[in-house]
């Protein structure tokens, strides 16, 4: 599992394209990054509260 080939993104890539039109497409990979980008921070935040907190209990 997670193992794409060219042939899955091509299909992938087509099915978006039929599905949101050409017109959309930039748009729908500016707020996928920015999805993602906000998921990425959120996982490094609440990894940096949880090793705070680790910390202030060793102490």
């Amino acid at each position: 599992m997670g193992n794409l080939g060219i042939t899955e993104i091509l299909l992938i890539g087509l099915a978006l394209l039929l599905f949101f039109g050409p017109s959309r497409l930039p748009e729908l990979g500016k707020s996928l990054g920015k999805g993602i980008q906000e998921f990425k921070k959120a996982g490094k935040e609440l990894t940096e509260a949880v090793s705070e907190e680790v910390g202030a209990e060793r102490k």
